[in-house]
């Protein structure tokens, strides 16, 4: 018997709380990973597979309309999923504390700040990134209204911005400057370049630019 076995020992339940903890990680992680948990994956057919260090989660996203299967630790955002194991560098990595906008991308069709949405919760779903975003060689209307009305300088923030702004006109919220300003809110450019990310989304908005 250890030292921490005793009952009577102070460090008795502090040891079974971390073993119990361990336990208890490791069989959520086996369930995550097992086959009835991947039941519904619609990556059935050749995904492209990429694996972290380390990895001990499988998940099978569907991203810009690829499958893909991805092995990760699981505690591993979408943010680092898509920039370290997948090599989709676009979604930039900012604040890492969901308050700056940078690695806005959309899931289900729907915008969400990557750092801090779990890559295990997008397991079966439809992640959309700045790459996926223009038809070939041709531009996303909102892509090209950002160049035509100056909306960027340094570029840093611009990726995350389109992915909101396509997300502002796709949702119905570019009914006016007010609207558009109080929907991009949660996205800085801390080039000032706000004047022109306004006027390029009413732009897209006023021609009826797909969302």
């Amino acid at each position: 018997m250890r030292p921490t076995d005793r009952p009577d020992d102070p460090d008795h339940d502090l040891d079974l709380t971390r073993r119990g903890a361990l336990g208890v990680g490791g069989v959520a992680a086996a369930v995550l990973a097992s086959p009835a948990a991947r039941a519904e994956s619609p990556a059935q057919a050749a995904p492209v597979t990429a694996r972290a260090f380390g990895a001990d989660l499988v998940v099978r996203p569907i991203v810009n309309g690829e499958a893909v299967e991805a092995g990760i630790d699981v505690r591993t955002s979408l943010l680092d999923m898509l920039r370290e194991t997948l090599k989709l560098t676009g979604a930039k990595k900012g604040c890492d504390h969901g308050q700056c906008g940078a690695c806005t991308v959309h899931v289900d069709g729907r915008r969400v700040v990557s750092c801090l949405t779990l890559a295990a919760k997008v397991d079966g779903r439809a992640v959309t990134t700045i790459e996926g975003v223009a038809d070939g060689d041709r531009l996303h209307p909102m892509q090209q209204a950002f160049i035509d009305h100056d909306a960027l300088q340094c570029g840093y923030c611009t990726p995350g911005q389109i992915m909101a702004a396509i997300a502002c006109v796709g949702e119905g919220n570019a009914t006016s400057p007010e609207s558009i300003r109080e929907y991009m809110s949660g996205n800085i450019c801390r080039c000032g370049a706000y004047v022109g990310i306004v006027a390029a989304i009413e732009d897209v908005a006023r021609q009826g630019g797909r969302g």
